[in-house]
């Protein structure tokens, strides 16, 4: 078994903080998304970069690898990799619906690598498990995904005799979250002597989007903002994942202020979620004596302490 580095696979050093791991990984599940990259082996990629992020997103499973990677380099680099006789992973594994990433990952976490073939006969067949990555405007829109995987077949002996590819159009259910599964019935592994089969369950994984992020059905989105238009007010065009809208920054609003604008987040049974406006003040780069003095005119004329409060 081929040992993987899940920090390589990032391209972040193993002390990397959180927020740089998911900084790596919202980066790359763009860049090798299956829908959108040209890359060569894009889907494997993207199942790699998924799978890593899966173990490095967890402090305490990320701790278990962690332990085995310290292992793997007193072993070497070279041959199979097996880890410490009787290693269990302290963090108690993972949920056995994350099956399907590599074999290094199952056989390690998931305890125990799921059977293929050897059924007895007039039995159910097996469910299957799929990672399907969507887009966050793909929980908006009515247009069917298409969905390809393959399946192993049985002969009446329940010996698995060859592969068969199946591909389904499935509409994507409004206000579907990360990590949500969709059921669907009998288009898993065909069953043994006349047994029903099994089902399909999809995994939601929505990919990483460049400006919103997502918190239950609401959109978080930083809006960038001149110092002038939190503290005059402003009216300024805000985006959302059907176009833009106006909002109204009120006159001395602070850095940080958060403004809500309803019904413009992701849909839910109970309605749309709200889009969270983040406001950012970002210093102009102009400069200039001219400027300069204004900016000195300002500091004179305000008296103001922003650390009057911080100080004790």
């Amino acid at each position: 078994m081929d040992f993987k580095d899940y920090y390589a696979l990032l391209g972040v050093e193993p002390d990397a903080d959180a927020a740089a791991i998911k900084t790596a990984y919202r980066r790359l599940a763009r860049k090798y998304h299956p829908d959108i990259s040209k890359e060569n082996d894009a889907e494997a990629k993207f199942k790699d970069v998924a799978e890593a992020w899966q173990v490095l997103k967890d402090p305490d499973k990320r701790a278990d690898y962690d332990q085995l990677r310290a292992f793997r380099n007193q072993q070497g680099d070279g041959g199979s990799f097996q880890p410490p006789p009787g290693w269990q992973p302290s963090s108690g594994g993972f949920d056995p619906a994350d099956a399907g990433f590599s074999d290094f990952f199952e056989s390690l976490f998931t305890g125990a690598r799921q059977a293929r073939g050897g059924h007895a006969p007039s039995r159910r067949g097996e469910d299957v498990e799929i990672e399907l990555p969507i887009f966050l405007e793909d929980t908006i829109s009515s247009e069917s995904k298409s969905v390809s995987y393959r399946l192993p077949e049985y002969d009446q002996y329940g010996q698995v005799v060859g592969e068969k590819s199946k591909t389904l159009n499935v509409k994507i259910p409004a206000g579907v979250t990360d990590g949500e599964r969709i059921r669907l019935k009998g288009q898993g592994i065909a069953g043994i002597g006349n047994a029903p089969a099994g089902d399909v369950y999809l995994r939601i994984r929505l990919v990483p989007h460049p400006l919103f992020d997502v918190e239950g059905h609401n959109l978080i989105v930083t809006v960038p903002v001149a110092p002038w238009e939190v503290a005059l007010g402003a009216k300024i065009e805000v985006p959302t994942l059907t176009g833009t809208v106006q909002m109204t920054i009120p006159a001395h609003s602070q850095n940080g202020k958060k403004l809500r604008i309803p019904g413009k987040g992701l849909p839910s049974k109970a309605g749309k979620g709200d889009l969270i406006a983040v406001l950012k003040v970002v210093m102009p780069d102009a400069t200039g004596e001219d400027i300069d003095a204004l900016w000195q005119q300002l500091a004179d004329k305000a008296s103001f302490d922003p650390r009057a409060k911080w100080r004790r």
